[in-house]
């Protein structure tokens, strides 16, 4: 055989692997032998390879956890070790186990699912950590108990998530910070799970500015909304699809917040889609129905629906400015441009109680929100 270094295993490393009984020689030949093994391996004959891999097989039994360990770091992301090497190795010690579990390919689902269950904490974290995490596998991890596993699942965007999985993280960890900042981190979350995320979390700071705080419950609740209508809308983007906003509307419809402030807040960001998906769940209008009325030329098709959405009367005169100013502008597609338009919105519909405020500030929609509910009262 050649030498190792010009692509292939040579017969001295494989002498010298099975005659010198030292660790230190089987540590040298394996860090040699495993490093080269994957470079090598389209240049190696059928029986090169066989014998590679009996040696593997040797190694992975191997007294010495140097030895494994040496093989299990450089052997992680060989997608062509045999599958009962990387088994063994990955059913070893965590120091021998983790890089093949959180790297290699060779492992199934049902490896994976199986060492979840029955491995040490450590295990279950380096499969949430895996490049790619199947359904399966994320089930058997959340039934794991393991809190940092989950918020590593909550964090991995390579990990095959659906409405099921976020569900079970929010109601089984809702009292762990861990997995419901990985949640909150997460980008692409759908709108709803957003929305349950932020729910949690304002429960948990309405408490706290209660009781660390000795704040008043009508102001704490009152504080509460705001933050939380503020966040509800940021939640939205062009990208968000039809179905995705209509289990936003109707979570919040279910949970008694799709609220009159929260609808009129969406319309001064100029987002006509939720009002529109607003609208269509309070009144029981279909949505290509309501989309008709409200953006009828005259006050009819808009006064009736706002009607029936059983929307606080002395608010329409905002509905309606706030929808004529959607039809007169768009957003200009510069930077910052929903703030823009906001501006010009909250201007719009100052002017509908009071003389508008000399400057706009970051503040202006809640002012705008304070303003609106008092004539609501």
């Amino acid at each position: 055989m050649d030498s190792v270094s010009q692509g292939s295993l040579s017969q001295q490393d494989v002498e010298k692997l099975m005659s010198d009984p030292s660790p230190e020689a089987r540590l040298e030949t394996t860090e040699k032998l495993t490093s080269q093994y994957s470079e090598s391996l389209s240049q190696m004959t059928e029986s090169e390879r066989k014998i590679a891999e009996e040696i593997f097989r040797a190694l992975a039994q191997d007294a010495e956890v140097r030895v494994r360990e040496a093989m299990a770091a450089n052997l992680k992301m060989t997608t062509e070790l045999p599958h009962d090497v990387a088994l063994s190795l990955a059913q070893d010690v965590d120091s021998v186990s983790l890089p093949i579990l959180q790297f290699s390919e060779v492992l199934s689902d049902e490896d994976l699912i199986a060492i979840v269950r029955g491995g040490s904490d450590s295990k279950q974290v380096a499969v949430a950590q895996r490049d790619s995490v199947s359904g399966e596998v994320a089930d058997a991890l959340l039934d794991s108990g393991n809190e940092e596993a989950v918020a590593q699942l909550a964090s991995n965007e390579g990990a095959d998530l659906k409405e099921s999985h976020f569900d079970r993280m929010l109601n089984e960890y809702s009292e762990s910070f861990q997995v419901n900042e990985s949640l909150s981190n997460r980008p692409n979350l759908p709108p709803a799970i957003s929305e349950k995320v932020l729910s949690a979390v304002s429960e948990k700071l309405h408490e706290y500015l209660i009781e660390q705080h000795d704040l008043a419950r009508d102001t704490a609740d009152s504080l509460i909304e705001q933050t939380r209508e503020r966040a509800t809308i940021t939640l939205l983007s062009d990208g968000t699809s039809e179905s995705e906003l209509e289990d936003l509307v109707n979570r919040l419809y279910s949970n008694a917040r799709l609220t009159p402030s929260l609808i009129l807040r969406a319309l001064c960001v100029g987002d006509t889609r939720f009002f529109e998906m607003a609208m269509s769940r309070l009144s029981r209008v279909p949505l290509k129905n309501a989309r008709t009325l409200i953006h009828d030329p005259g006050n009819l098709g808009l006064d009736s629906i706002y009607s029936r959405a059983d929307m606080p009367p002395r608010l329409l005169p905002a509905v309606r400015a706030a929808i004529n100013l959607l039809h007169e502008t768009e957003y200009d597609g510069g930077d910052k441009d929903r703030e823009r338009f906001a501006a010009r919105m909250i201007e719009r519909l100052l002017t509908q109680f009071e003389d508008p405020a000399s400057k706009i500030t970051d503040d202006d929609i809640d002012y705008l929100m304070t303003k609106l509910k008092q004539l609501a009262a």
